[in-house]
């Protein structure tokens, strides 16, 4: 043996009273190589030489990758011991992004960047929580003023024709393999096992709130109802707008703010979903006008899985695990596009003003307020027939 093996590699093993082995094995001569030949020390330097390979390989540019380390990197440092060097800040991030941006296995990783494959597990599970810790207050502000409703209904009205929507929202199966012992509960009508990733999204195709964790087999309708975001559109304690009349369409009175969703939802009176089945005259239009903006948060899934190839492969970790890395993409999301749009965070407003056209909502009882739900919908059917109308819906 050389004497790098008898170095790094001490006393091979040693036998216990139970008949199994204790490896004493500190650091594998292949891993002992890491700042000479790993993947962070040879490629990712030459790719920062050239920014468009370097941004295809971690799906962030170099400024991002700079500045997100910069936010997370305090938290991420390991403290430095007489026993060996901890792995710097910079190389567990670019480990993390690389698990993401490919979705490949820990022990493919690990052997990239020639360290363990548990270690690559803890780094993952570590910065995706930091990820998220760090980011959410700042990149995916959850509203909870009345101005911050509308500053998101004004987006729909402007870019998507679709007046008092104050977001998009849908689940999407996040694909695992299957936990040991947990039957069907994530099994979904799929045929694979997930766990469900729900999203509000803006006109602007960020994430608003997210809800990830619950298990494949409930339908999106379920996740809803048994949410936080879910149980306050319920009881009516999301700070939402009151009332206000859609443009130019006094006669019709003040409508609610409303979310828009597919057939999975159920219709309320702040959430409207599309008439069933084939129609005709005004449904048909109401229908198209609901779809166009309710496929903001389809095109934004779509977007987050072109971008984390991750979830184009099947996650071998487990539940609580892929949950904290789900949601470190969707925060990440809303990092690239508020980058992209040089955009400051909007502070939310401490107070609430009601303006002219806007008046208070009260809660009603479940007939009532299925009965109110469907006229809020015709309501929508005559403002898209008529005052709202545009040259390019179907009639």
């Amino acid at each position: 043996m050389e004497d790098l093996d008898i170095v790094v590699v001490v006393a091979a093993a040693v036998l216990l009273s139970d008949g199994r082995r204790l490896r004493r094995v500190w650091v594998h001569p292949i891993l002992a190589g890491r700042e000479q030949h790993g993947e962070f020390h040879r490629l990712v330097q030459e790719l920062r030489l050239d920014g468009e390979r370097f941004q295809r390989y971690f799906r962030l540019d170099r400024d991002q990758f700079d500045v997100l380390l910069a936010k997370i990197g305090p938290v991420i440092t390991m403290q430095r011991t007489n026993y060996r060097q901890p792995i710097p800040p910079a190389e567990r991030l670019a480990i993390c992004l690389r698990f993401l941006a490919t979705g490949d296995s820990y022990r493919t990783i690990a052997d990239s960047y020639r360290v363990g494959a548990s270690t690559v597990g803890r780094i993952v599970v570590q910065v995706c929580k930091a990820i998220w810790d760090e980011l959410v207050s700042e990149y995916m502000q959850e509203p909870t003023t009345a101005d911050d409703w509308r500053g998101i209904a004004d987006g729909f009205q402007r870019r998507w024709n679709f007046p008092n929507c104050v977001g998009s929202i849908d689940g999407k199966h996040v694909v695992i393999k299957a936990p040991n012992k947990s039957g069907s509960l994530y099994h979904n009508y799929k045929g694979t096992y997930s766990i469900i990733l729900l999203a509000v999204v803006d006109a602007e195709y960020r994430f608003r709130v997210v809800d990830v964790g619950s298990y494949g087999r409930a339908s999106d309708g379920g996740v809803l109802s048994n949410s936080i975001f879910g149980q306050r559109l319920r009881d009516g304690s999301l700070g939402l707008p009151g009332d206000a009349v859609l443009p130019g369409a006094e006669r019709l009175g003040p409508q609610p703010f409303v979310f828009v969703g597919d057939e999975a939802f159920p219709l309320r009176r702040n959430l409207m979903r599309p008439f069933p089945g084939r129609q005709v005259g005004g449904h048909r239009t109401f229908n198209y006008r609901l779809s166009r903006a309710r496929l903001i948060v389809e095109n934004t899934f779509g977007i987050l899985t072109t971008q984390w190839r991750l979830y184009r492969r099947v996650i071998g970790i487990s539940p609580a695990n892929a949950e904290t890395c789900v949601k470190a993409t969707c925060v990440l999301h809303n990092f690239l596009r508020r980058d992209i749009r040089r955009q400051p965070p909007t502070p939310s407003t401490a107070g609430d003003s009601e303006p002219t056209g806007i008046f208070p909502t009260r809660q009603l009882g479940s007939n009532n307020a299925t009965r109110q739900a469907i006229r809020i919908r015709e309501k929508f059917v005559d403002y898209f027939s008529n005052e709202g109308a545009v040259s390019w819906q179907p009639t």
